[in-house]
């Protein structure tokens, strides 16, 4: 049977579709826009700056300033998340800059914090101009953020550029780091965008010109349609079923726990130790006298007081000292005032005591510790300047300082490649490490047990076609949990690394997952976008046709306003508000009857 509506629902019903029809208009959220956006802060200008539906959003000159917004956003977005991702090696960086300038300063944190705070000034600007147009404004970008704009973009452009020339294997980390996010930058895109149809859909119906629509409609599902295919192309060694992982790669200590202690001294290598490392690693250069010490730089001034004990040899090469000289210097004072990992502030007291007391460490000290903890070792040797007594004698020099120390020859990873084959002869026991990536068969005919490669040639069929040989693979540096999890994965069997104390305490692979998993996200992160995007196409349809359906004729903007458009709202408000006061009365006598 046929349902009928009283006067009293027909009001009602004409009351909410006036509330989903009606605009409001935001006088106080416009004032603070325009004023943001434009120095526009006047009634008087602001009505200036209103458009008509049919208007552009703005003039030739304003078109342009946004669109070097929109491209300032999208580079200080890629360089921040390329810089964010490049923490692993900011040590690395400000050594860079140590060499370069002179004096040690944490500049990787400089250059993180003037990224995102370019970032964070270009997304607000972005945010106010959607929001402007959102209210039918046209765009009038103040001189002063018209300035600001160009900064920004010529900052990323010119970071990107140098960073790249200077820094090329960090353009290897961007892509790596991919590998673990991808998935997760896909679901982001995804509801960035779901969210962006809603003023699509309302100047994609607002719009006069359905050229003008239809290419930015056309655009916008194009650049969909891409988004929810990509995962199709992606590939990440973290999405396997939790049964075909292997164990944890092995930790080993990069010149000791350098965040906990100063690096390669003894302290620095007990804490690695501490922390749960199976292996250390270090530098090894000769004293002018004989004796092998552990030192990475070229020179002593980075790590040692030199510039106080002998000032006129601050650049002389650290190998042209005695061993009584380097014995006389300080070498864990400066770890306490540079704080190169900003960690030195973690150390109680009495750490901090020894640290600024600790002194040049020598390769034998090195070794019989190892040999007590029972680590592995591997070490850099860097051969002695021309001229050096011992320039052509430094790796015998060096195996005997080995045989002279109660390690066992199989703990020590031998990595230099001259003259590998006689010392092979001298000692076969040495575990020999190559710093090159090879065929499986050249390893083998050169009697090569390890790999020791820079994390950035790091792929997912190697460690397995190494493997396949009884050839491990060791990967170095890999600080951030990012990019151990994706060494533990791709199936390395160890890593060298600053961090230790974090990394031991990682159970499990960041971002794991199955492949069944990943694809139940990715098909309901895709159908719930495509279901909101078309509801909202829905709603601004209906809204827009029932604008015009009440109006009668083509809306037109009076004063800010809609005005034919209000009177009739306001005669339905007026209908419902009669049909609320006639149901209010007849509760009224149906209560005074009983």
């Amino acid at each position: 049977m046929a349902s009928s509506f009283s006067p009293l629902q027909v009001g009602r019903l004409q009351g909410l579709r006036a509330q989903l029809l009606r605009r409001y208009e935001h006088r106080t959220l416009v004032s603070c826009l325009s004023g943001l956006y434009g120095c526009r802060w006047t009634r008087e200008r602001r009505e200036r700056s209103r458009k008509q539906p049919e208007d552009c959003c703005c003039n030739k000159l304003e078109g342009v300033c946004l669109a070097l917004l929109v491209a300032a956003f999208c580079l200080t977005l890629v360089f921040l998340y390329f810089w964010g991702q490049a923490k692993n090696d900011y040590n690395d960086f400000d050594w860079f800059t140590f060499s370069t300038l002179g004096f040690w300063f944490p500049w990787s944190l400089v250059l993180l914090v003037v990224a995102a705070a370019f970032f964070t000034y270009v997304t607000v600007l972005m945010l106010l101009a959607v929001c402007l147009l959102s209210e039918g404004q046209k765009l009038y970008l103040h001189w002063s953020h018209k300035i600001g704009i160009v900064v920004s973009l010529t900052f990323s452009i010119v970071a990107t550029a140098v960073l790249s020339d200077l820094w090329s294997k960090e353009l290897t980390t961007l892509l790596l780091s991919f590998q673990v996010t991808a998935p997760f930058l896909h679901v982001g895109g995804v509801f960035l965008l779901t969210a962006l149809s809603w003023p699509v859909a309302l100047h994609f119906f607002r719009m006069t010109s359905r050229v003008r629509g239809g290419l930015i409609l056309g655009f916008y599902l194009s650049f969909l349609s891409v988004l929810y295919l990509v995962p199709l192309g992606l590939y990440s060694p973290c999405i396997k079923e939790v049964r075909t992982l292997g164990p944890p790669p092995a930790l080993i200590g990069h010149r000791g726990a350098p965040m906990l202690a100063p690096e390669n001294t003894l302290m620095s290598f007990e804490k690695a130790v501490e922390t749960g490392s199976e292996g250390l690693e270090t530098d090894v250069t000769i004293s002018v006298d004989g004796v092998p010490f552990l030192m990475h730089d070229q020179t002593l001034r980075r790590t040692t007081n030199v510039q106080h004990i002998f000032p006129n040899r601050t650049n002389t090469a650290a190998s042209l000292f005695s061993w009584s000289e380097l014995q006389s210097l300080n070498a864990g004072a400066w770890f306490l005032s540079s704080d190169p990992f900003s960690t030195a502030g973690s150390l109680s007291a009495e750490e901090r005591l020894r640290a600024a007391q600790q002194p040049v460490c020598s390769l034998q000290a090195f070794l019989q510790l190892a040999a007590q903890t029972e680590q592995l070792v591997i070490f850099d040797l860097y051969r002695p300047p021309r001229g050096h007594p011992f320039r052509d004698t430094w790796i015998h020099r060096t195996l005997e300082v080995i045989h002279e120390s109660s390690i066992n020859s199989s703990q020590v990873l031998w990595l230099p490649s001259d003259l590998r084959s006689l010392v092979h002869l001298s000692d076969p026991s040495l575990q020999q490490t190559s710093g090159s990536r090879l065929p499986p068969e050249d390893l083998q005919r050169n009697n090569i047990l390890r790999l020791n490669l820079h994390y950035s040639d790091m792929s997912t069929q190697s460690p397995s076609a190494y493997s396949a040989s009884n050839v491990s693979t060791n990967l170095y540096v890999v600080t951030q949990p990012w990019l151990f999890s994706l060494a533990w994965c791709s199936g390395v069997q160890s890593v060298t690394t600053n961090n230790p104390q974090l990394l031991s305490s990682i159970t499990a692979p960041l971002f794991l997952m199955s492949p069944e998993e990943y694809n139940l996200m990715w098909i309901l992160t895709d159908l719930l976008s495509l279901l909101l995007i078309i509801l909202f196409f829905i709603f601004h349809w209906w809204r827009e046709r029932g604008l015009a359906f009440c109006s009668g004729t083509k809306v037109s903007l009076d004063n800010g306003t809609y005005s034919k458009f209000k009177a009739e709202m306001s005669d339905i408000w007026s209908v419902s508000s009669i049909n609320s006061q006639a149901e209010r009365t007849s509760n009224l006598a149906t209560v005074m009857q009983h």
